[in-house]
């Protein structure tokens, strides 16, 4: 998870001392939670194969790892100093990933990037509401014109969230991609979008 600057002040600690007990404060390696979360996520993408992916907020790049084996080149990026530390051990023999330390939405990646996929996952909530607003705005801008747009988020309240994930994923509804699919549990909302609004049945020529 990454912590933009609008709320770095009131939640940098918590990713301080999340990261300074633990390699891995999530369990991400070991929860079958997370495991079937990012399988499900792997299968909402619509295409097998992408370009360039960006994955802000990747904490340990557990799922950089995962989201590698389908793309040409990979971006992941966390505002923690040790999550991309142990992101760049866990993806070292991966050349096509790279890590950065980044606090968005201020350090959005700049040089006129183009990104067929975007993921953003337990990001949005930690955000006030213009900075959500400025961040979907930049996943808007920077979406390549077949591009995806994915967005998986915990749904119950903790005391670090600033925005319901309603919120967030309204948020990200507004830019008026169309939505692909919408998968819903007590536990997490995932949803796709995208600029090209065709089912995979429709891009394979199946209907």
């Amino acid at each position: 998870m990454t912590v933009p600057g609008d709320r770095l002040e009131g939640t940098a600690p918590y990713f301080d001392r999340l990261y300074g007990a633990s390699d891995d404060p999530y369990a991400l390696r070991v929860r079958w939670y997370e495991e079937r979360k990012r399988a499900l996520i792997l299968a909402a993408l619509p295409r097998r194969r992408w370009r360039h992916a960006f994955e802000p907020g990747c904490g340990i790049g557990e799922f950089t790892v995962a989201l590698s084996g389908r793309c040409d080149k990979v971006l992941a990026s966390d505002r923690s100093l040790r999550a991309v530390e142990i992101a760049r051990q866990r993806t070292s023999a991966l050349g096509n990933v790279r890590i950065e330390r980044q606090d968005l939405p201020a350090e959005w990646p700049g040089g006129g990037a183009a990104f067929d996929l975007i993921v953003l996952c337990e990001l949005g909530y930690f955000l006030q509401p213009e900075a959500m607003r400025k961040l979907a705005g930049q996943c808007e801008h920077s979406l390549a014109g077949d591009g995806t747009l994915i967005a998986c988020d915990w749904r119950p309240d903790f005391d670090e969230r600033v925005l319901a994930t309603d919120a967030v994923h309204a948020q990200l509804a507004s830019l008026g991609l169309t939505r692909l699919m919408r998968h819903e549990e007590a536990d997490f909302l995932l949803q796709a979008w995208s600029r090209d609004g065709r089912s995979v049945a429709q891009q394979e020529g199946i209907r």
